[in-house]
């Protein structure tokens, strides 16, 4: 196949993954994790931890490049549905150079934008689609770092593979599971490499350098330069690392060891779900990647087992966020079965014609009319599942009606009198940040999470009710841990108002009782 084509090949799917999913998209702001990600780009703000510098940075940057496509929150949500169609793009060119078949990546990168949990991570904003795009990109220079070394400049991509990694790391702390990984590919492509001392140091150098650099960004955002959207205080010492090393998830590892069978069988299930039949080949295309590509099945091999043992260990919310890596890296050990295939049809064609085998060295009739053939037929075969499911997976990942924090933070802007303050849940603190932070509206109200509280020393729920409402603010709360709202109730007239699920509830002083008095 032409240059022209095998370049035209990789923008043809990531334009195809775009179309299926633009109408799919979340029309505007959405709650939890979503809002953040929707504040935390278009003002380039700091994270929750891992603090996601670099999401802030290239989310500012997308912000204002599809500013014409719609207001910010969905520009946000338009950068996921991107990086998961630059990925897909990444994918063709990947299994190009795993398996010299250009349809088998065709194959690969449509399969991987259209798996049920890529498409629903592509409809809103998650800074887990861009760790996506990161990782592919990854794998991809790490491929061409071995085929360049055959030419003598196979070090300059080892060090561009050392950058990305820290632009990387600078998003999500994912990526230090591929450490290892990483350094055993490195090992088995150039087992020689650790004596080469200056390339070595130069490549630690620039994955720690980068990774350095744009975390600077948490303690100027939140400091000399301070954004409107500030995580926790990265500004300080103590403050940067708890954010930075994630120090309020360190409990979330739990008996990493423990039920193992029980661990299993979820994985097989979550797999399915992600391949349907196909589910069954890819222990096969691992086989196949070892027996045809032992560096290549080290580096993919050891990175998806490391990210699932240690997401199988990991009590948090969405933690299937965290399989989109592994998906990926099936896509590809299926794609690697496929060329096997392909080449095996092949061989037993050339026996049944009389045809001598093929020697080791000899090249591989890709150019054949019944090779051409076979390729299509296998890449045919992988996309038959998504093929069958995809209307399914289009009305399942379908966020395009789903307006119902737009509508809520309406309602709640609306029902708050002013200079309120308001005792807020992370899930809906972050789209009242976002309706106050990007679209400048109720600049009057303070909104509490309990970050807040933490941040800033406020003390109980109870203790910030009570302070407000000694300073004769209006007060209000939004809390789902019904004992904090039965404290609330034994001391205050609780009133539910505003949006239509109830979840506002104005704080007034019983009939006849002073408010509290701050404490």
């Amino acid at each position: 196949m032409t240059i022209l084509a095998r370049r035209a090949a990789p923008l043809a799917v990531a334009a195809i993954a775009v179309a299926l999913v633009r109408d799919t998209l979340m029309p505007g702001v959405g709650f939890w994790d979503t809002a953040e990600f929707q504040t935390l780009g278009p003002v380039m703000g700091t994270g929750h931890s891992p603090g996601y510098p670099t999401y802030a940075i290239l989310g500012w940057l997308a912000s204002v490049v599809l500013a014409p496509f719609g207001d910010p929150a969905y520009r946000m949500n338009l950068f996921s549905a991107l990086c998961v169609a630059a990925a897909a793009g990444v994918t063709v060119e990947l299994v190009r150079r795993l398996t010299g078949w250009t349809i088998l990546g065709i194959a690969a990168g449509l399969g991987l934008a259209t798996t049920p949990l890529a498409w629903r991570l592509a409809t809103h904003a998650e800074g887990h689609t861009l760790h996506l795009l990161f990782l592919s990109l990854l794998f991809l220079l790490l491929v061409w770092w071995r085929g360049e070394r055959a030419t003598g400049g196979g070090d300059r991509w080892l060090i561009v593979a050392s950058i990305l990694f820290g632009v990387s790391v600078a998003n999500h702390s994912l990526t230090l599971l591929l450490t290892v990984p990483i350094g055993l590919y490195v090992l088995t492509v150039d087992p020689g490499i650790l004596r080469r001392r200056r390339l070595v140091t130069t490549c630690v150098l620039a994955a720690a350098g980068t990774t350095a650099l744009i975390y600077l960004e948490l303690p100027l955002r939140a400091g000399p330069f301070r954004a409107s959207l500030v995580y926790g205080t990265p500004h300080t010492w103590d403050g940067f690392w708890y954010v930075a090393l994630a120090e309020q998830f360190r409990g979330a590892i739990v008996d990493p060891l423990g039920d193992l069978g029980g661990k299993f069988a979820l994985l097989v299930k979550r797999t399915v779900t992600e391949f349907g039949p196909l589910t069954a080949l890819i222990p096969l295309g691992f086989v196949a990647t070892v027996l045809r590509d032992r560096p290549y099945a080290v580096l993919s091999g050891a990175s998806l087992f490391i990210t699932v043992f240690f997401a199988a260990s990991y009590i948090n919310a969405d933690i299937t966020r965290y399989y989109l890596g592994p998906v990926f890296i099936a896509w590809t050990w299926l794609a690697v079965l496929a060329a096997a295939a392909v080449d095996g049809v092949v061989a037993l064609a050339r026996r049944w014609r009389g045809s001598p085998p093929a020697q080791p060295r000899q090249p591989r009739t890709r150019n054949s009319p019944l090779a051409i053939g076979a390729a299509v037929v296998m890449a045919a075969l992988l996309l038959m599942p998504t093929v069958a499911d995809l209307e399914t997976r289009s009305r399942t990942g379908d966020e395009s009606d789903n307006v119902g924090a737009q509508r809520w933070l309406d309602a709640t802007f609306d029902a708050m009198e002013p200079n309120a303050v308001v005792v807020s849940w992370w899930s809906y603190s972050t789209t009242l940040w976002y309706g106050q932070h990007v679209e400048g509206r109720r600049p009057d109200i303070r909104i509490v999470d309990d970050r807040t509280r933490l941040d800033e020393n406020l003390g109980e729920v109870t203790d910030v009710v009570a302070t407000a409402l000694a300073q004769g603010l209006p007060t209000y709360v939004i809390r789902i841990d019904t004992t904090e709202i039965e404290a609330l109730a034994e001391r205050y007239e609780l009133d539910r108002v505003g949006p239509a699920d109830g979840s506002l509830i104005r704080v007034l002083p019983r009939d006849g009782a002073p408010a509290a008095a701050a404490p």
